[in-house]
């Protein structure tokens, strides 16, 4: 979850228990500052000079989860809540008719008497995935049932499991962002903007991400930058995994046919699908991407958090979008950057370990270096290709390793963006202000 406050502060000094970490395998890049001296902005320098050298890699790929699009300011949400607020808030509601999107108290009643599932229970209480786990669990079971108390149990399972995907899928599609709020969709365009600058004398890179919301594309076509995410067509957009082979370039002389690769080309790869995939009938591309989240009467091609998740991962289009993330992470002098994500799925850690028995693989985690599971694991490693970055934020409440404090004060910002940012400042401090021609033209005459 990203969250943002205002820096206090002028003054870089900071008290010992404000500092973040950088692990390069065993050693702390920042451990030769004591504890008393430790300068927050001084060690994001240091920090960023790093990055730099690392994301000047030959080939460079992000991973974005759900954490980056999420923005807390002030306790608010101004993005999309992670699993816990949405288990919070969808467990918490009780629906007066099953008609209702949360659960109605005979759903509830029917669980805990027959099946003994209490969703209320503090398992569940913060995490959204673990109920959707024995939800889809127990229907498999119930499937395979012969008992009197199937039907009424298998269709309040059923209910709360669609419930519940809807849930998720409404979260993802409404919120501040829908009615005039570009808080979390400017983080996204000041990503792509300082990614654009990329050398282009290096591949492209690659953002994976396993979100199913719209930032992404928002902040690429308000930005103007093309890019490529595995669909074709333009009344019909299709995906089609061909088009990850393409690249844009344009035409330096016509009559040598010299052509060279459009610079900040992107290529965007949403390995859990999005709420604006849809499935159609059964043609050779049969996914459409459509303009805006689709209504109830259309099968959204999405991976839900389920026990299914990795099975879910060998079909179409997930296959071809899993493959794409392979075999970037895998190639020699990769770089992945790993941002907003917790390690929480089964069929993306296991890609990743794959792509650490390269040689010359590198992972750059933004995450909590005091979390337990697998970022634990990877701190016992003691491998210098693994780099682990996180802790406290320069302000109150903030963190280092979310998403708004990696672009403001970790993202390395090419010379390029500088002119990027004089140019915006034109289009939105003189050109917005400029006198219409009748102001103009009532000036001259006085």
């Amino acid at each position: 979850m990203v969250e943002q406050d205002h820096i206090s502060s002028e003054s870089d000094a900071a008290t010992p228990d404000h500092r973040f970490r950088f692990f390069k395998g065993a050693e702390d890049i920042l451990a030769g500052a004591a504890d008393s001296e430790f300068r927050w902005k001084q060690s994001a320098a240091n920090t960023r000079e790093h990055l730099g050298n690392a994301m000047n890699s030959r080939h460079l790929a992000f991973l974005l989860g759900s954490g980056c699009s999420s923005l807390v300011k002030d306790g608010k949400e101004f993005g999309i809540p992670t699993m816990a607020p949405l288990a919070k808030s969808f467990l918490a509601t009780e629906a007066i008719d099953s008609s209702e999107i949360y659960p109605t108290s005979d759903e509830v009643e029917v669980l805990r008497t027959s099946l003994g599932i209490d969703i209320g229970s503090s398992e569940y209480a913060t995490n959204l995935e673990r109920l959707m786990e024995v939800l889809f669990s127990t229907q498999f079971v119930l499937d395979r049932s012969t008992s009197e108390l199937r039907d009424d149990c298998l269709g309040a399972v059923n209910s709360l499991i669609s419930k519940t995907t809807d849930y998720i899928c409404k979260g993802c599609s409404t919120g501040g962002f829908t009615s005039g709020d570009n808080s979390v969709t400017d983080l996204y365009q000041a990503f792509y903007r300082r990614l654009i600058f990329r050398d282009r004398n290096l591949p492209q890179p690659w953002v994976f991400t396993t979100n199913y919301d719209l930032f992404n594309e928002t902040a690429l076509d308000r930005l103007g930058t093309p890019y490529c995410n595995g669909f074709s067509g333009t009344v019909e957009r299709r995906f089609n995994p061909a088009s990850y082979r393409y690249s844009l370039a344009e035409q330096l002389d016509v009559s040598s046919r010299k052509w060279t690769s459009v610079d900040g080309f992107i290529y965007l790869c949403k390995l859990h699908g999005s709420i604006n995939w849809i499935e159609e009938g059964t043609k050779l591309f049969p996914i459409r991407e459509i303009p805006q989240a689709p209504g109830e009467s259309h099968d959204r091609v999405m991976i839900y958090p389920t026990p299914t998740k990795q099975n879910a991962s060998f079909g179409s289009p997930y296959s071809d979008l899993f493959r794409e993330f392979q075999a970037r992470v895998v190639r020699e002098q990769s770089v992945l950057v790993v941002l907003g994500y917790s390690f929480g799925d089964e069929h993306i850690n296991n890609l990743i370990f794959q792509a650490l028995t390269v040689p010359t693989f590198r992972m750059i985690a933004f995450v909590d270096p005091e979390a337990e599971g697998v970022v634990s694991t990877l701190k016992a490693l003691r491998d210098p290709r693994v780099w682990i970055i996180g802790g406290d934020g320069p302000a109150n409440g903030s963190r280092a390793h979310y998403f708004d404090t990696f672009i403001e004060h970790f993202m390395p910002e090419p010379p390029g963006s500088a002119v990027d940012d004089a140019v915006e400042q034109v289009l939105s401090r003189l050109m917005g202000r400029m006198p219409k021609a009748s102001e103009t033209d009532a000036s001259d005459e006085k």
